[in-house]
């Protein structure tokens, strides 16, 4: 019996590309800022030539900047895409809490092709004189990565977005053993200086960079790495889908089709055509005759799925049978013996 799983990415080509990995000549810039930043001039920060900005939003468990909605909507009304990021207090409380506080309060992505997803901070512990704690907040490694796994999976399944990373090299290598367990979430790479230089393992390229703490505009200077188009597809993405099915045995068959992506797809339609001598007898939910079954989905919500099972008869009991299933461009060979 044989099982496969591929995934149907459902508007254009170019936003399917993970923005975690694609090398651009174009440089998007942006600024990123908190309430330690003051008053902006959100004009002035567009025409001087932002496109984006990243906005202070919570920290710990029970911060969050006073300024987040006069920095958030002013961002938005001058033009700039703009995101939400979420100083991390490992030592305080698990992941899971932090990305509870940080979804209430700011970080939570909205579908409206303005809003990036929201960004885990993480760096040194700038509070060592009053907590007393280490730059890795008196955490192992692993503790670390169990800490930030908590945090990207709640994130990830409040919103469907991956959470993007803000690091540095040398805190990356140091507090987490450098995994590369979190190579699907988009880096934003601190670095100080000309350039990006050495990235932490697991990523091959960055998405964000900060170049300086000060510049020409408002708050710390950044780049995207790539076209002010895929920024805006970063913003707002395709619907994507898994389509998985699996070979029961030589007469029972099921396709799955899962909603993976952050929007909710619609007129979802599912065909299959029956090989080696069958005849579909039974498929609920679905449309058959003879050789061909059609199976649609008028709506699937976001992180649900919905499984089609459908039985044939065979007409001989030796050889290969099976189902070929289609699903936009997806195509599955589901066969047994």
């Amino acid at each position: 019996m044989i099982c496969g799983v591929k995934r149907l990415w459902l508007y254009t080509v170019i936003a399917t590309l993970g923005m975690t990995g694609v090398a651009h000549a174009a440089e998007v810039p942006g600024v990123d800022v908190s309430n330690w930043t003051g008053e902006i001039d959100w004009a002035a920060v567009s025409s001087g030539g932002a496109k984006f900005a990243f906005v202070h939003a919570t920290e710990g468990t029970d911060y969050t900047n006073p300024s987040f909605d006069a920095q958030f909507g002013g961002s938005a009304s001058a033009g700039l895409v703009r995101g939400a990021y979420h100083f991390a207090q490992p030592h305080e409380s698990d992941g899971t809490a932090q990305a509870d506080h940080f979804l209430r309060n700011g970080g939570n992505w909205i579908s409206d092709g303005q809003t990036l997803p929201g960004v885990l901070d993480l760096e040194d512990n700038p509070y060592t004189n009053t907590n007393g704690k280490n730059n890795c907040y008196d955490l192992s490694a692993a503790d670390m990565v169990t800490w930030i796994k908590d945090f990207t999976k709640k994130y990830r399944a409040a919103t469907g977005r991956h959470a993007i990373i803000y690091t540095t090299t040398s805190w990356w290598q140091t507090c987490t053993g450098n995994t590369t367990t979190f190579k699907s979430n988009p880096l934003w790479l601190a670095r100080w200086g000309s350039e990006v230089g050495e990235l932490p393992k697991g990523w091959k390229k960055h998405t964000f960079w900060q170049s300086a703490e000060k510049g020409t505009l408002a708050g710390g200077q950044n780049v995207f790495n790539g076209s002010e188009s895929q920024l805006k597809s970063l913003a707002n993405p395709p619907a994507e889908v898994k389509v998985g099915g699996r070979a029961v045995s030589r007469k029972s068959y099921t396709v799955t089709i899962s909603n993976t992506g952050p929007h909710p797809v619609k007129d979802v339609k599912v065909t299959g055509r029956t090989f080696g001598g069958q005849r579909v007898v039974k498929a609920p939910g679905c449309t058959f005759s003879g050789t061909a079954v059609t199976c649609r989905i008028g709506e699937l919500p976001r992180g649900q799925k919905k499984t089609f099972a459908i039985t044939t008869r065979p007409t001989r009991s030796k050889g290969t049978v099976g189902l070929n299933v289609t699903v936009g461009s997806v195509k599955l060979a589901l066969k047994a013996r």
